[in-house]
């Protein structure tokens, strides 16, 4: 569960600073209380396919892969498998319960898989919100949601 959690705190930090080595990176996480080693750092890298982009001040940071063309990996659908405590809709929006912390690793592994008629997310510490293109389309996005549910508990 602290994968998860450090992971999210990963792709937070990635989203509102300039990161430009894992050394750094290691050293934010360290501030926000998560104890990690470079292994764990480069294993978190990998398995969130994190890529390094140019910014706007022409030094390299790291980000999430938007290549629509790269393979998605299972990593994201683990995430969501292990961190959705369940959902329900209401016309075009779904509402997820995640466990606490994992509300935005859940839309990013969301975002990441790429469901048809998903307009966007929200997510809170323990909540995602999912703005579906019309209400007709949600029943499509609950069975994904509940077959991804099923191979969880066969596993």
């Amino acid at each position: 569960m602290m994968r998860y959690s450090r992971q999210n705190k990963i792709l937070e930090l990635i989203a509102n600073n300039e990161i430009e080595t894992q050394d750094k990176l290691a050293s934010m996480l360290k501030k926000e209380g998560f104890d990690v080693t470079q292994a764990t750092i480069s294993r978190d890298i990998k398995e969130l396919q994190l890529i390094k982009v140019l910014s706007a001040s022409g030094k390299y940071k790291y980000a999430v892969s938007t290549r629509h063309d790269a393979p998605i990996s299972d990593r994201f659908v683990k995430i969501f498998r292990e961190t959705i405590i369940s959902f329900a809709s209401a016309q075009n929006l779904i509402v997820i319960k995640t466990l606490s912390g994992c509300g935005p690793a859940a839309g990013e592994a969301i975002d990441c898989i790429g469901l048809p008629h998903v307009v966007g997310s929200i997510a809170g510490d323990n909540t995602l919100l999912l703005v579906v293109d019309k209400e007709e389309h949600v029943e499509e996005i609950l069975s994904i949601f509940n077959d991804m549910l099923i191979m969880k508990n066969k596993k």
